[in-house]
């Protein structure tokens, strides 16, 4: 029986308990392991939230579908299970699907829970009905509708072991409210997700052979100039420590992805991220791990890369592989690939050692830029440029030491200078666009990474452009409590207000607003104080330096609006050329 102080306890019949859908959903998720949720609450789930916690599974309330989508998907990157988020139907649903999506594109495991209409009812226009199954199937591996409450232990199992095996991605659980509804007898519920325990998927991929080791290790070890790239697949699946010891047995110069910036750090001295053009454009052996050769690497063709270029490519995903068609192959996880591959080095060692011309080249050529960047950061320019702010939240989440804060970029111009700016040195520390680009994560992803890191503050460095997709979610942040510190530049707009050339400001509305164009000087730090939390205005660097200490050590909810030049930055970032 339940404990009398439970204040949803479940309901007994003949001295049998009897459980509902929603009891048996929250059983299902609990037992595999789910302890996260995130959502909006409504008809017909909320009473399914509330079991959940009754259940031990932390519930986290947000404004919006969309910024609750999106930190369950972080969520499982940053933990390595599933993110679940859980809406109400139709639109609920739909909402949701930008998370769901996000996880797809980035290969992240999340699970998103919708309620639905009675299937009675079903085609006859009843409340927020919609096909909610052929919705999601762009964006899901897995979908699944418990048609019964008998269904729902099976479904539940079933998208949580999908969504973590193979190529993470989104699955989807589709519950009717007449099925929340229904009851069952806590026995035979207890058999039905004692049954549901043999969908559970606990090995990983590992699928290469010693052949194919031994060939890998031979291109590196008689390339010319090898170059190690790595990405968030490497992050997702925690190859950290063997890729220290591949790139320290090696010298292999290394390259990491935006998102695998902190395996290992920016300051290693073999690290090639500030002599990026170099090393793509004449390595001659590139070892890709958990990295996909799309647009963010330039789709591994010239002009950037070498048309000689011989790539190994180690996914998870043997279509990836088939995809892209590389010199060599290997499919596994990218942790127990690499494993594999250190080991037949050990036996047979070699190394370029530091006075090898290509690692030379590298890290002359990354001193140099090193250097002139710099410079460029030394000089304090007021009203703010980019560079200046972003050295001085550089050198204050320098002051931190470890753990260090996990970062959240988003913007055009603020997200490509602090790529450059901004220094990670640990594991899964840094979250921005991604894969996909995606603007507006920003708060969702600062929440995620609250509660999947506690002891960690969260830095969210920001454009008031991407701000402004889930700026309600601040008020998430004072709810909570959670150590936050979210830092808008705030240009005034997209890419920085009105920069419409004369020929563009014609025509009937002319005298609007530019497309790009926000409130000037908007007082986004006023937003938390509604709620209760911190809020900074700054405009030099003593202002802005006086907030950071303040903020960082408070490790309290606070937005630091941060007034950059309109002028400063360029349109699109550095995709120009796609505008």
């Amino acid at each position: 029986m339940a404990d009398s102080s439970d204040p949803n306890p479940p309901t007994t019949q003949n001295s049998q308990t009897i459980l509902d859908g929603n009891q048996l959903i929250a059983k299902a998720l609990a037992r595999f392991g789910v302890d996260r949720m995130f959502g909006v609450v409504g008809i017909p789930v909320t009473s399914l939230a509330n079991r959940a916690v009754s259940l031990g599974v932390r519930f986290i309330a947000f404004h919006n579908e969309q910024s609750a989508g999106y930190a369950a998907s972080a969520y499982g990157f940053l933990t390595g299970r599933p993110g679940v988020l859980l809406t109400v139907s139709g639109p609920g649903c739909v909402h949701g699907l930008a998370g769901l999506s996000n996880a797809m594109a980035n290969a992240w495991p999340m699970v998103m829970i919708s309620g639905s209409c009675d299937q009675k009812d079903f085609g006859r226009g009843d409340f927020q009905e919609l096909d909610q199954i052929a919705a999601v199937k762009p964006f899901s591996k897995f979908s699944a509708k418990a048609k019964s409450i008998k269904e729902i232990p099976d479904c539940v199992f079933q998208a949580l072991a999908k969504a973590g095996s193979g190529r993470p991605g989104g699955c989807y659980l589709d519950f009717p409210s007449d099925v929340l509804h229904q009851t069952i007898s806590e026995s035979e519920a207890e058999s039905l997700v004692a049954a549901a325990e043999r969908f559970r998927e606990s090995e990983k991929v590992v699928n290469v052979q010693s052949s194919q080791i031994e060939e890998a290790v031979s291109l590196l070890r008689h390339a010319e100039r090898p170059l190690i790239v790595f990405g968030k697949g490497a992050a997702f699946a925690r190859a950290e420590d063997e890729l220290g010891k591949l790139v320290e047995r090696t010298g292999i110069p290394f390259l990491p992805t935006p998102m695998g910036k902190g395996l290992l750090p920016d300051t290693h001295e073999l690290a090639a991220t500030a002599a990026r053009s170099l090393a793509i454009g004449k390595c001659d052996v590139a070892l890709v791990v958990g990295a996909r050769l799309n647009w963010l690497l330039h789709f591994g063709e010239p002009p950037k890369w070498s048309k000689d270029v011989k790539f190994i490519l180690v996914d998870v995903d043997r279509e990836e592989i088939e995809l892209r068609k590389p010199h060599l192959g290997l499919v596994g996880d990218a942790k127990l690939v690499l494993e594999k591959i250190n080991k037949e080095i050990k036996d047979d060692p070699f190394c370029l050692g530091k006075s090898h011309s290509w690692v030379e080249a590298i890290s002359n050529k990354a001193k140099d830029n090193v250097v002139k960047m710099e410079a460029q950061l030394a000089k304090e320019v007021v009203p703010f440029n980019f560079l200046t702010p972003m050295k001085i939240i550089r050198d204050a989440i320098s002051g931190l030491g470890s753990p260090a804060p996990i970062l959240v970029s988003e913007g055009a111009n603020t997200m490509d200078v602090g790529r450059a700016v901004l220094v990670q040195t640990e594991p899964r520390t840094r979250l921005d666009a991604g894969t996909w680009g995606t603007m507006g994560v920003g708060l969702g992803y600062c929440i995620a990474a609250a509660v999947a890191s506690p002891d960690r503050l969260v830095v969210a460095v920001e454009g008031d452009s991407g701000f402004g997709f889930s700026a309600m979610e601040v008020e998430t942040l004072v709810r909570y409590q959670f150590p936050v510190v979210v830092i808008v530049f705030n240009n005034g707009g997209v890419y920085g207000g009105d920069r419409r050339s004369p020929d563009e400001i014609s025509g009937p509305y002319k005298d609007d607003p530019a497309p790009t164009s926000f409130v000037p000087t908007a007082g986004y730090h006023t937003l938390i104080e509604a709620f209760g939390g911190k809020g900074y205005l700054v405009g030099t660097p003593e202002e802005l330096k006086s907030a950071l200490s303040e903020s960082f050590s408070a490790r309290k909810p606070a937005v630091i609006n941060v007034i950059i030049d309109p002028y400063a930055g360029a349109e699109s970032g550095r995709l120009q050329h796609k505008n």
